[in-house]
């Protein structure tokens, strides 16, 4: 039966704000492998974004897909097509705009792998991954399974994924386009997101309240600068918390519940959280 390599890391190795403590990371690079990995409670990570991890660490095996599930370098143009959940999103939108597909412009600059994206139904106000997603392929009690979007009940920041499932592949529909259209549209898409900070960070902390934005009631409440410890409030945009060198996840978790005491609306946490069970979200 293949095997995964196994190691000890800090966490914040592997996540995009840079904070977390320990864990055993299982890098897998064959579904074979995936009976053993998942044979004892597990978590699995992809690039690391839209994440807050405890500074504790997390008792469960930490899965991350290696480089057989990366298609990218495979990505040569079909309109419909299977990709691997490691394959980076990023250069996924770029591929597509020179192949002249659309559908994925939206996402530019989410700093996601597939598996990840999906699970999240990432996206912008431009676009989400629904926009295209078609089926997925998970590993769950030990095989393979396909299920077809419609299933996952995609949500805005919200897929639902069956119990214990570990997302292998995604299918995607793109549509036959010119690739200065798409530049074009991706061009509209960066220029929305100039405004988001360069340094460490998670992505957006809070979901944005209906009809309203997070960042602009963050911003009303004259939050922007507020810091605890090296995290703070990012100066480009409010619902942005930025690690200024050696913030902990104590630091974040204090700063995001003083955002909450000091904005006019309830807001609501995007990140997922992990080595936090019985605290308040």
């Amino acid at each position: 039966m293949p095997r995964a390599e196994v190691r000890r890391i800090e966490l914040r190795e592997l996540t995009t704000l840079k904070v977390g403590g320990p864990a055993e990371l299982w890098e897998v690079d064959e579904v074979d492998a995936l009976t053993e990995a998942t044979a004892e409670p597990y978590r699995v990570i992809g690039a690391g974004s839209n994440l807050l991890v405890s500074d504790a660490g997390v008792p469960e095996r930490v899965i991350r897909l290696g480089r057989s599930f990366n298609d990218i370098a495979s990505f040569r143009g079909e309109r419909e097509l299977w990709l691997g959940a490691a394959t980076p999103l990023p250069g996924l939108v770029r591929r597509a705009q020179r192949l002249g597909l659309s559908g994925l412009e939206g996402l530019l600059g989410v700093p996601a792998v597939l598996g990840g994206a999906v699970a999240m139904n990432a996206g912008t106000r431009f676009g989400e991954m629904s926009d295209t997603l078609q089926e997925v392929e998970v590993f769950v009690n030990g095989a393979l399974e396909r299920l077809r979007a419609d299933a996952l009940e995609l949500a805005y920041r919200h897929a639902r994924l069956p119990d214990g499932a570990v997302l292998v592949r995604a299918r995607l529909r793109l549509a036959a386009s010119d690739p200065e259209r798409v530049q074009q549209r991706m061009d509209v898409v960066d220029a929305a997101r100039k405004g988001q900070p360069k340094v460490k960070s998670a992505g957006c902390a809070f979901k944005n309240p209906p009809g309203d934005s997070a960042g602009r009631i963050i911003d009303a409440a004259g939050l922007k600068g507020l810091r605890v410890g090296d995290a703070m409030v990012a100066l480009e945009h409010g619902n942005f918390i930025v690690n200024l060198g050696h913030a902990t996840a104590r630091d974040v978790c204090q700063l995001l519940q003083r955002i909450r005491e000091r904005t006019s609306v309830p807001l609501e946490l995007e990140w997922r959280r992990w080595g936090f069970e019985g605290e308040a979200a």
